[in-house]
This record gives C-alpha cells, sequence and structure tokens, in this order.
C-alpha cells in the first residue's frame, strides 16, 4: 500500500515539475513580446528627440521642466517607461541564456512578476515532450516517490508490529 501511495504521489509531483519548461517558455514568449512593445516606443521617443536637436537626457529634462502639470507627467511616465524597459530587456536576457537548472531556480522571480502572474493566469498546460520535460517529470517522480514513502513510513512507524527474538 505505502508503494503505491509513494508511487501515485511521485507520478503527481512528476506532472506538476514537468509543466515548469512550458510555463517558462510561455512567460519567455510574454516577457519579450513585453520587451518588443517597450522598444518600439523607445525607439520612437530616441527618434523624435533627435528630430527636436536632443539626446534622451535632454528631452526628459525639457519635459520635467515644462510649467504644464500634463507635460511634466508625461516625462516622469517616460521615464518610468525607460527603466521598466531596461529590467524587462535584463531579465530576459538572463532567461534567453539560463540553463533549466537556473530558470528553476529564478521561478519565485517569474511568480512574483506582473507577467508571471498573468503567464499564470492564462497557462495553458501541455505534454511535455522536451529533454528538458521529460527530465523534470522524472525528477519529480524520484523526489515525490522518496518524500511520501519517507513520510508514510515515518507516520506508521506507532503501528508497526515488533518482532521479538524467540527465546529458548
Amino acid at each position: 500500500m505505502r508503494r503505491i501511495i509513494a508511487g501515485l504521489g511521485g507520478l503527481g509531483l512528476a506532472v506538476t515539475l514537468s509543466q515548469f519548461p512550458e510555463y517558462a517558455q510561455q512567460y519567455t514568449q510574454r516577457l519579450g513580446g513585453a520587451v518588443d512593445e517597450l522598444r518600439v516606443i523607445v525607439e520612437d521617443f530616441d527618434r523624435a528627440a533627435v528630430e527636436g536637436g536632443l539626446d534622451r537626457a535632454a528631452a526628459l529634462t525639457r519635459y520635467e521642466g515644462a510649467n504644464d502639470d500634463f507635460l511634466a507627467g508625461r516625462g516622469t511616465a517616460m521615464t518610468a517607461t525607460f527603466e521598466r524597459y531596461e529590467a524587462l530587456h535584463a531579465t530576459l536576457r538572463r532567461i534567453e541564456g539560463a540553463s533549466a537548472v537556473e530558470r528553476f531556480q529564478s521561478l519565485p522571480a517569474y511568480l512574483d512578476s506582473e507577467i508571471g502572474q498573468r503567464t499564470l493566469e492564462n497557462y495553458r498546460p501541455a505534454v511535455p515532450v522536451t529533454m528538458e520535460g521529460i527530465l523534470y517529470a522524472g525528477g519529480g517522480f524520484i523526489l515525490g516517490y522518496l518524500v511520501l514513502s519517507g513520510l508514510l513510513r515515518l507516520v506508521m512507524l506507532p503501528f508497526r508490529r515488533r518482532r521479538y527474538a524467540a527465546h529458548p
């Protein structure tokens, strides 16, 4: 009975962990899309600044120094856009260059971001047919089996029959 329950636990963790590569791939696609869209905004702003004889910093300074609250607010918003673009772009580069283990170690950071939450909300499970997915499934099965087997053994310890040595 213990082996069956441990096997089911192993199977459950195998299925769960096998989904991580697909989640990471969907997250990377969303992140890449966000970076691409922000790049369009950044390049458009920089191009308009150059056409006006300014660089980015000078254009932002002009916005922020305006006596108009709307223009000053737009300058603040553009500064935030540039910062978000740089942060997301750096994250994308880090993920694209990461190994399978490094991506898994970054899971809390994925889930903690706005893009990670939206990815999770819209996540669609997939059958793991990549080597990475199969390795995660295998690791999940072994880990789940061992953990549940150990827990069951520990819980059943007080109910174990004791064998007494036969006295001659």
